[in-house]
């Protein structure tokens, strides 16, 4: 059979630059930090959804570069995993490569539609896919949800892609999940908020913070301002669209230490919270926003759950998804 073009098949994608889905506007790039744009060339969250007719199985013609000898990531399996009603059906361990098929078997009783996520951490660029035996389709478009944060959101520690809380929470609600977490990034930068307002979505999360007591410090007001600021540009946008906030999870380490401009964890994440709950009763000088809902994050997961004292392992990345999942429909105006 000849090889079907993959571009229906995408889910997770935001943009693409020259045919690679890439996690921020190329058009923009410009405007961004180096560093986000670099982790914006990755596509986190990005895989394949198809409904199959008799098909025995499906391959992928894929496209990745050999990790160096001192890449980071270069002890990280690449996993082709088979997901479907929920439920990791198969992984499928192959090597990076200038071109090369991965061959997935598919049962063949149930009609529910099929997700892969490829392996993410070198980049691979999927050129084409094709059933064996009978026939594939892409799955049905589900509603879009953007994901805007840090590392956390990318899924650091996760151990595999479909572990990360963005998709997890995405499976349980049914939704089309665009990953758009930064690893070292995410500090409320204006021209994300920007490029998240000119994408189509049908409900929005932000997830950023723990950034700004660190690697970029903020003060308590300068993150008040910050998170007010981000909310209008993005609102300027999606005026009624579904917008949960989670202010950062627990990072031991930073509660009550203060940074360089004096602010602790717990201050930035008090302002944080304070702007969204400003902005949702109109206190803050804008108009009310019904559309609007928090989840304050301190309490969500325990130190037990961080795998490094910073981001969450795979019981605390389920144990995330299950409280987003839950928070998000409460941003839909009473």
């Amino acid at each position: 059979m000849t090889w079907l073009d993959p571009h229906p098949f995408l889910r997770g994608v935001a943009w693409l630059d020259r045919g690679r889905p890439v996690r921020a506007d190329p058009a923009d790039a410009r405007r961004l930090p180096w560093d986000a744009w670099e982790r914006a060339t990755l596509p986190i969250g990005v895989r394949l959804e198809f409904t199959a007719d008799d098909a025995a199985a499906v391959e992928i013609r894929y496209r990745a570069s050999p990790p160096g000898e001192s890449d980071a990531l270069r002890d990280l399996p690449h996993c082709f995993a088979l997901w479907q009603d929920g439920r990791c059906l198969s992984e499928t361990i192959t090597e990076p490569a200038t071109e090369s098929v991965v061959t997935l078997a598919l049962p063949g009783s149930s009609a529910a539609p099929f997700t892969v996520h490829p392996p993410e951490s070198v980049a691979p660029e999927i050129l084409g896919l094709r059933a064996v035996g009978g026939s594939i389709a892409p799955a049905p478009r589900q509603p879009r949800w953007l994901v805007h944060g840090d590392s956390i959101t990318e899924g650091w520690w996760s151990t595999r892609p479909a572990h990360s809380w963005p998709a997890t929470a995405g499976r349980r609600l049914g939704l089309d999940t665009v990953n758009l977490g930064y690893a070292g990034c995410a500090h409320g930068e204006p021209a994300l908020a920007e490029q998240l307002a000119s994408l189509d979505a049908d409900a929005i999360t932000l997830a950023f913070g723990t950034n700004c007591w660190s690697s970029t410090p903020c003060s308590a007001p300068l993150m008040y301002e910050t998170v007010r600021t981000f909310l209008t540009l993005v609102r300027q946008g999606h005026p009624r669209t579904p917008l949960l906030v989670v202010s950062p999870v627990l990072r031991p380490g930073a509660e009550n230490t203060p940074n360089r401009l004096g602010a602790t964890l717990a201050d930035l994440r008090t302002a944080m919270e304070q702007a969204v709950t400003d902005r949702r009763e109109g206190s803050d000088g804008q108009d009310a926003d019904d559309w609007l809902a928090l989840l304050p994050g301190r309490d969500l997961l325990g130190a037990e759950q961080l795998a490094d004292g910073v981001h969450p392992d795979d019981e605390g990345h389920a144990v995330l998804a299950a409280a987003v999942a839950e928070a998000l429909p409460s941003a839909r105006p009473n």
